[in-house]
C-alpha cells in the first residue's frame, strides 16, 4: 500500500506540474478542467490511505480487507492519472518544457535590456537622447522590465519577457536611425515645400474650372463644390504655416519634430489636392456623359444583364430574379430625367452608379451564396 501510495504521489506530481504549464501557457487547452475529477479521484484514494497510516503505535492494526480497500483506490486512481497523462503526453511534456525555460528568457531579456540601456550613455548618442523616439523607446523599456520584474507564471513570464526584448531591440533602432534625422528631415522639408507650391499652383486654377462647371452645366451639378477653393487655399496656408514650423524646429535640432510636423502638412495638402481633383474630374466627367450619354448607360445595362445571366447559371432566379429586373426601371428613370437644355448629368452619373453598385453587390452575395453551398 504504501509503494503504491509514493508511486502515485510522485505521478501526480509530474502531472500537477504539467497542467499547471499547460493551463499557465494555453488555457484554451482546458487541461485544468479535465484534470480536476482525476486530481480529485487521487486526493480521495489519499485520503483513505493516509487514515490507515496514522495508527497510533500500539493501536491494533485494521482488518487487511481495509488496506486492500486502500491499495485499490490508490490503483485506481493512479489508472486515472495515467490514462490522463497518456493521453495528452505531448502537450504535457511540451507545456513542461517550456515552463522550464521561462527563467532563462527572463534572465536573458535583462541582460538584452541592460546592454540597449547602456548605449544611452555612450558619447556617440549623447546628441539624440532628447530624440521624441529615443525618450519613447526607453520609456517602453523600463515599463516592460518593470511588468517583468512582476510575471508570475511561466506563460506570462515568457509573453513579458518577449516583450522586453522587443522593447530593447526598439531602442537599439532607434539610435541607429537617430544620426539619419536630421538629413531625412532636411530632404522631407524641401520635397514638401516643392509639393506645397504645386498645389497653390493648382488651387489657382480652381475658379476657371468651377466657372466651366457653372457655364456648362445644371448648377445641381456643382452644389457641392462650391466652397472648395476657399477649403483648399486654407490648407495650403496652414501647410506654408506648418513648413515654417518644420523649418524652426531643424534650426533648433529637432528633426523629429520637423519630420511630425512635415507629416500633418503633408495630410493637409493632400485634402487640399483632393478638393482641387473634386473639382477637375467634376468637369471632366460631366463633359465625358455629356459627349455621349449612351454609353454610361450601356456599361449599366452590360453589367446588370451579366448578373442575369449569372443567376439563371446559378439556379438563383427565383430569389434575385426579380431585385435585378426591378433594376432596369431604376435605369430607365435616370435616363428619362435627363431633359432640358441643361440636363443634370451629375445627377444621371449618380443614379446609375448607384444601380452599378446594387447590382455589383447582388453579384456578390449570388457568388459567395453558391461558394458555400
Amino acid at each position: 500500500m504504501v509503494a503504491a501510495f509514493l508511486d502515485m504521489d510522485r505521478r501526480q506530481s509530474v502531472a500537477e506540474l504539467a497542467v499547471a504549464a499547460s493551463h499557465d501557457l494555453e488555457p484554451q487547452r482546458g487541461m485544468r478542467a479535465q484534470w480536476d475529477p482525476i486530481r480529485s479521484a487521487c486526493y480521495d484514494a489519499a485520503g483513505h490511505y493516509l487514515q490507515l497510516a496514522r495508527s497510533e503505535p500500539g493501536q491494533p492494526l485494521q482488518p487487511a480487507a481495509a488496506y486492500q480497500q486502500a491499495t485499490q483506490r490508490i490503483a485506481e486512481a493512479t489508472r486515472l492519472l495515467d490514462r490522463f497523462y497518456n493521453g495528452n503526453r505531448a502537450h504535457l511534456e511540451h507545456a513542461t518544457a517550456l515552463a522550464q525555460t521561462a527563467p532563462q528568457l527572463a534572465q536573458h531579456a535583462r541582460t538584452s535590456a541592460a546592454a540597449a540601456l547602456a548605449m544611452i550613455d555612450a558619447p556617440e548618442h549623447a546628441a539624440y537622447t532628447h530624440y521624441p523616439s529615443v525618450v519613447t523607446a526607453v520609456h517602453d523599456l523600463d515599463d516592460a522590465l518593470r511588468a517583468l520584474d512582476t510575471a508570475t507564471g511561466a506563460g506570462t513570464i515568457r509573453d513579458r519577457a518577449r516583450a522586453a526584448e522587443e522593447a530593447s531591440a526598439a531602442l537599439h533602432s532607434a539610435l541607429a536611425q537617430a544620426p539619419g534625422r536630421d538629413a531625412e528631415a532636411r530632404n522631407a522639408v524641401a520635397s514638401v515645400t516643392t509639393r506645397t507650391g504645386a498645389v497653390r499652383t493648382r488651387t489657382a486654377q480652381l475658379a476657371p474650372a468651377y466657372s466651366a462647371l457653372l457655364r456648362e452645366f445644371n448648377a445641381a451639378s456643382s452644389a457641392d463644390l462650391t466652397d472648395n477653393d476657399t477649403k483648399a487655399s486654407a490648407l495650403v496656408d496652414a501647410a506654408e504655416t506648418g513648413l515654417g514650423e518644420a523649418r524652426a524646429a531643424l534650426r533648433e535640432g529637432h528633426p523629429e519634430a520637423a519630420l511630425e510636423r512635415v507629416a500633418a502638412v503633408r495630410g493637409e495638402l493632400s485634402v487640399a489636392e483632393d478638393l482641387v481633383d473634386a473639382v477637375t474630374g467634376r468637369l471632366a466627367t460631366l463633359r465625358a456623359i455629356r459627349e455621349n450619354p449612351q454609353a454610361k448607360v450601356d456599361e449599366v445595362r452590360f453589367r446588370l444583364r451579366d448578373a442575369q445571366h449569372l443567376a439563371v447559371q446559378r439556379g438563383l432566379t427565383a430569389e434575385w430574379g426579380s431585385v435585378l429586373d426591378a433594376q432596369l426601371d431604376r435605369i430607365d428613370r435616370a435616363v428619362d430625367a435627363l431633359t432640358g437644355v441643361h440636363p443634370d448629368y451629375w445627377a444621371y452619373a449618380r443614379d446609375l452608379d448607384a444601380v452599378a453598385d446594387f447590382i455589383a453587390g447582388v453579384v456578390a452575395r449570388m457568388r459567395g451564396r453558391t461558394e458555400h453551398a
